[in-house]
């Protein structure tokens, strides 16, 4: 892989909801407004699978957001994920970040820091990258649309 230019785009993912723990309140009661979030927030275990798309990254994303709102209702972003691309190989996905909920709306807008791991030669290149997500998540579609950057 030749130089990263900073502000690339590396990958665009789509993923879908495709699971969830809920601890005590649902996500669907907190988004719908029919439950109120507790003053000590609020915790949920999001599982989500996908394709990601090119140009630098292509393939399979599944993974998890351990994901925290707060009682002000910002959403703490907490994302262990896998990419397995076209060419199988594995590649791990952290991200941190946050979610800003747009006033009656399901739309949660996403900010992500990502790194990437990868001990294959063929994409060791996404070690010495930080990147810099931006997307969204459609809560009432459950469906997230990132497109990751570099930094």
């Amino acid at each position: 892989m030749g130089v990263i230019e900073v502000g690339e785009l590396l990958y665009e993912y789509t993923v879908k909801l495709t699971g969830m723990t809920e601890y005590g309140i649902s996500l669907e009661s907190l988004i719908a407004g029919t439950a109120v979030l507790p003053p000590e927030g609020a915790r949920f275990d999001v599982v989500f699978d996908g394709e990601s798309t090119g140009p630098k990254l292509k393939g399979k994303v599944t993974g998890v957001d351990y994901l925290q709102v707060r009682a002000d209702g910002r959403f703490e972003l907490h994302i262990h994920a896998e990419v397995t691309t076209d060419d199988g190989h594995k590649i791990s996905l952290h991200a941190d970040g946050v979610g800003l909920p747009r006033k009656g709306s399901p739309i949660v807008d996403l900010r992500e820091n990502v790194t990437l791991f990868a001990s294959s030669a063929d994409y060791a290149w996404v070690n010495t990258l930080q990147v810099w997500g931006t997307g969204t998540a459609d809560l009432a579609e459950q469906v997230v649309h990132i497109k990751g950057y570099s930094a």
